[in-house]
């Protein structure tokens, strides 16, 4: 795992970051483990762009990721390390004792030919999944349910991982990455390890070229448009909405920066120890 940089050979070469790929070791998915990925636009079942700036990008196909981890109690060996295009994680390629291949999310640390496994009796050791009470506070886990059974929804990106920081009763307490800390069940799953590939952060793309490639598409600013096609367009020189201070906004009026957009009395406020950092 590292990042290269190039020979400043073009305008765009002198700025761009990749990914070395060292921890690659298969270039090509198991077939059947992906299903194809429709290109939306950004457009609902009715046509209408209802999430903008998406459009083309190469073709991709989607990798089924085993996010619930309940092949309990069978043993795994990690066969491949392998480039997923649909997330900012490497994957593993996990062939179980009887047959069975999956993929998993590839924390820092699991290398080809290690073995992994699932269940409350499971080691503490990197890859392996173990509800959250059995797993002793400090240790870095991602993956992490939110409902039993549900599957990992939590701690899912690039060089992310969170902390068990105490139990009381059912729940832990879990401190997240954002610097949130919430209370989880205990019988909800969690993956030992960081997640892996953490250089994601220091990549720099280069070029608006290789945004298309990715499906993103320009928009622009709202201060540039017209008043009819956004609240903060308009007025003489750069001004904030027409001639006068605007709040920065959407283009359908919602606050921007930092105005509260949460429920007041949404339900998992209870769960909510202490609120993420500002």
């Amino acid at each position: 795992m590292g990042i290269r940089s190039f020979r400043p050979l073009t305008p765009s070469l002198r700025w761009t970051k990749l990914s070395d790929f060292t921890e690659i070791t298969k270039s090509r998915p198991e077939r059947k483990l992906t299903e194809p990925k429709k290109k939306t636009g950004g457009r609902n079942c009715y046509g209408r762009i209802t999430s903008r700036g998406r459009g083309g990008g190469h073709k991709q196909r989607y990798r089924l990721i085993d996010f619930k981890r309940d092949k309990v109690g069978v043993p795994a060996k990690v066969e491949a390390i392998e480039y997923d295009p649909n997330r900012s994680a490497r994957i593993a390629l996990l062939r179980y004792e009887d047959g069975e291949k999956r993929y998993i999310l590839a924390p820092i640390g699991l290398e080809v030919g290690a073995t992994v496994r699932s269940g409350p009796d499971a080691e503490l050791t990197v890859g392996n999944a173990l509800p959250l009470k059995k797993i002793l506070p400090g240790l870095p886990i991602h993956n992490i349910e939110l409902h039993r059974g549900k599957g990992g929804q939590l701690v899912r990106s690039a060089g992310l991982a969170a902390t068990v920081t105490a139990a009381e009763g059912d729940y832990v307490t879990v401190r997240l990455p954002s610097g949130e800390v919430r209370k989880i069940h205990g019988e909800c799953y969690a993956t030992i390890g960081q997640v892996g590939n953490p250089d994601h952060l220091n990549e720099s793309l280069g070029k608006a070229g290789r945004s298309r490639w990715l499906g993103i598409r320009p928009i622009t600013r709202g201060m540039a448009r017209n008043p009819v096609d956004h609240p903060m367009g308009g007025g003489q020189g750069k001004s904030k909405g027409g001639g006068g201070w605007h709040h920065p906004v959407s283009p359908w009026g919602k606050l921007a920066k930092g105005g509260k957009t949460r429920r007041r009395k949404k339900y998992s406020n209870a769960m909510i120890l202490e609120r993420r950092k500002k």
